[in-house]
């Protein structure tokens, strides 16, 4: 837009356009002509509110007013807080508008976005300005923090309506504990199957959900990933779950996901039994495992308290049936909350989602409340589908699935986001409305990011077997926090390294990571005459490690001034404009030719410069020894007088690893 045309509008002078521009945080030149439109329309409308609020100053600026009740509640229905990345779905239920008006205003401002794609919060707040609305930014709670709690509540207010039917379901176990103490095995004990040998190196790597039978009482189990990169998704799972079996190793003790576990349960007021396993290995110490759980507050039964300890051997199998009844016995304690109407359409959660190269998208449901049956319509996260296919945990068919159920289903167009809200619907005009609204699952677009101005960046794309893993990923190296140097996920996606993503890699300078997942035929090939470094991984802390080891190759190396000596000046000879010619005496150490150099006087530094020259006996020398006499010609600003100390420098980089 045109700077004149857009004082006109405003009705001012250029002499007073400019330094308001500036005072309100606009960095426009006073010579410019035009200005960006965003840039413009946003200039505009700061201005117009800068004028309103000087209009309604009081001439008692001191003084205290009050606001009518009808004005405040209609200046706070227009307020909105907005955290730094917010996705368009949500800011469309933020402005109570359908996504399809948002992205139509989001295009009319040159911004071609999707459902899950990021609004960073400037871009946010503009189109919500042209809405009418004022916005602030949210303090201390990420968008994926924001959106969980949505999430959260949609479940929990659905369950609610639900739980007339007052029917009893199975309870949902979450297993969680330290990494290595045992819980797969432990489930492993309990469904008589053997996972633990098919998880590489031993760590459970995606969310798997179980149902068994224990003395004709079905239970659901959700093996939840022990390493420290699947926060997140335990946190879910103990959201998700009626009871919880914490593992603590009896050679090992209380460890800091034991700690990190026992809060996220008290957090979510989950009921919880502690198995101690390992009992059979030697150094097995139950009674300091009862003392450290004592020490986090939570006293054993067996000394006085309410926390139930159940020693087992996974391995062995021994205290497995007994594990079993204390956790029926806490269900049964619960079971007032542990219902669920079949009757009503089905609401659950995705536990695992992932692309299958055959079947297609793939997602594992655990079903909540209500009945889901092949053929059901329904919306994932408000994206539409339809169940065409479902298996139980052991890959049987199966045509229904009743709350508490975990099923592996096909029917979505892509692959749903882990930690979603399922819904059937039998409304078919609103599942074709939405049809119109989200076109595809945008978690997988393409994320461009700013870089940060002063950091070597390093460009890497990542691709993944499951939207599981790659969550987890992205929340490790989310982690990495370095002032000089920083990631930028160039892309992120499902599915093996093909040939795009490698020229992509040449294009943006990235690495390629990739976890369970290979090369395409096409990829492989075209890998073998490219500079691209590509690597792949079965263990997730692997790739970390691998992304943090190129992160440390670009860290900046660190400058260092070692000081190896000191000259007194006894005699200025010559001065010149940034140059002068000296006669002095080392006092220290040696001085060398091109030495960096600090002068002082009187103890306090008042300049400094460099020795361009270094004669000793009429002679050009590299360095002047401790008592000897030599010339010096020093360059710099600062005028040097008798008696000065000039300290020499010398210079040396050293490798920084990062903190």
């Amino acid at each position: 837009m045109n700077v004149t045309e857009l004082t006109r509008k405003l009705k001012m002078t250029k002499e007073e356009f400019f330094p308001m521009a500036k005072e309100l945080g606009f960095d426009i030149g006073e010579r410019a002509i035009k200005i960006d439109d965003r840039i413009a329309n946003k200039l505009e409308k700061a201005i117009l509110e800068y004028k309103k609020q000087q209009s309604k100053k009081s001439l008692f600026e001191g003084e205290k007013t009050e606001k009518e009740p009808l004005e405040e509640e209609k200046e706070s229905e227009k307020f909105l807080e907005i955290p730094d990345q917010i996705t368009v779905a949500q800011f469309s239920e933020k402005l109570n508008k359908s996504v399809a008006d948002v992205i139509a205003i989001l295009m009319k401002n040159g911004i071609m976005a999707t459902i899950n794609e990021n609004l960073d919060f400037e871009t946010a707040t503009i189109i919500a300005e042209d809405l009418g609305y004022s916005t602030k930014k949210m303090s201390g709670e990420s968008e994926q923090v924001a959106a969980d709690k949505i999430k959260d509540a949609k479940i929990k207010q659905i369950l609610t309506e639900q739980k007339k039917g007052n029917t009893e379901r199975p309870p949902v176990i979450v297993v969680m504990g330290h990494v290595d103490h045992g819980k797969t095995k432990t489930l492993d004990a309990i469904r008589k199957t053997n996972v633990v040998d098919e998880e590489a190196g031993g760590i459970t790597q995606s969310i798997g959900a179980y149902q068994v039978d224990h003395n004709g009482k079905a239970l659901t189990f959700i093996d939840t990933p022990g390493h420290e990169a699947f926060t997140a998704m335990r946190s879910r799972g103990a959201n998700i779950a009626d009871v919880a079996i914490l593992v603590v190793a009896a050679d090992d003790g209380i460890k800091p996901q034991t700690i990190e576990a026992i809060e996220i349960m008290e957090k979510a007021k989950l009921p919880f039994v502690v198995a101690i396993n390992k009992i059979d290995k030697e150094g097995a110490d139950i009674e300091k495992v009862k003392k450290g759980l004592s020490e986090l507050n939570l006293i054993p039964e067996d000394w006085g308290g309410k926390t139930i300890c159940t020693p087992i051997s996974a391995k062995e199998g021994d205290g497995i049936p007994d594990l079993l009844d204390m956790v029926i016995l806490i269900s049964d304690m619960e079971k007032e909350n542990i219902v669920a109407d079949p009757a009503q359409q089905a609401v659950g959660t995705i536990i695992e989602s992932k692309i299958n190269k055959n079947a297609g998208p793939v997602a594992t449901v655990l079903v909540q409340s209500g009945t889901l049956h092949i053929g059901d319509l329904v919306l994932v996260s408000g994206i539409p589908g339809k169940i065409k296919k479902m298996e139980d945990w052991k890959g049987r068919d199966v045509k229904i699935a009743a709350p508490s159920t975990p099923v592996k289903f096909l029917g979505l167009k892509n692959a749903p986001v882990v930690g979603d809200v399922l819904q059937a619907t039998g409304d078919k005009k609103v599942l074709k409305q939405k049809s119109k609204q989200y076109q595809t699952f945008a978690y997988l677009k393409m994320e461009k990011k700013e870089k940060e101005k002063g950091k070597n960046s390093l460009p890497v794309i990542i691709k993944t077997d499951t939207l599981g893993s790659l969550e987890a990923i992205i929340n490790s190296l989310n982690k990495f926090k370095y002032k000089e140097v920083e990631l930028d996920i160039v892309s992120k996606a499902l599915g093996n390294v093909t040939e795009k993503d490698i020229v992509q890699a040449e294009s943006s300078g990235a690495v390629i990571a990739g976890f369970n997942v290979g090369l395409t035929p096409q990829a492989q090939t075209y890998s073998n005459s490219s500079p691209v470094e590509i690597n792949t991984y079965k263990i997730i802390y692997e790739l970390i490690d691998f992304l943090k080891e190129k992160l440390d190759e670009i860290m900046p190396s660190e400058l260092l001034y070692n000081l190896i000596g000191k000259l007194k000046v006894l005699k200025v000879f010559k001065s010149g404009e940034k140059s002068m010619i000296i006669g002095g005496r080392v006092t220290e150490g040696i001085v060398k030719n091109k030495a960096l150099i600090k002068v002082m006087r009187e103890d306090k530094q008042i300049g400094e410069g460099t020795i361009n020259q270094l004669q000793s006996e009429k002679k050009n020398v590299d360095e002047v020894g401790t008592d000897k006499e030599c010339g010096v010609r020093f360059q710099g600003a600062t005028t040097l007088l008798e008696n000065d100390i000039l300290e020499a420098y010398t210079t040396e980089e050293k490798k920084r690893e990062l903190a």
